[in-house]
């Protein structure tokens, strides 16, 4: 559903936003860009493994979708048509 949708991608970036000021901060401090670059990965990491299974915190709201119609409309639509004719140039 598209409510859903919505929250996995405002957790997706939310997750993403921290970990990233998290990992600049602490790399600053240390001196050392390799743990700014693992904690923005493990903040990636953290993020797809919430976000990108079907939780059923995102399936709260299902789509409705149109009732199947009949196979008889098919054939009502095919016999409508009219032949198309080819007209030689």
């Amino acid at each position: 559903d598209y409510k859903g949708q919505k929250l996995a991608e405002q957790i997706f970036q939310g997750i993403i936003l921290v970990s990233a000021v998290i990992g600049f901060i602490y790399g600053y401090i240390t001196e050392q860009f390799g743990w700014t670059v693992y904690i923005v990965m493990a903040g990636f990491a953290l993020s797809c493994v919430l976000t990108l299974p079907p939780w059923p915190m995102y399936r709260r709201n299902p789509l409705k979708w149109l009732p199947v119609q009949e196979s008889g409309m098919e054939e009502k639509k095919a016999a409508d048509r009219k032949p198309k004719r080819h007209t030689k140039s």
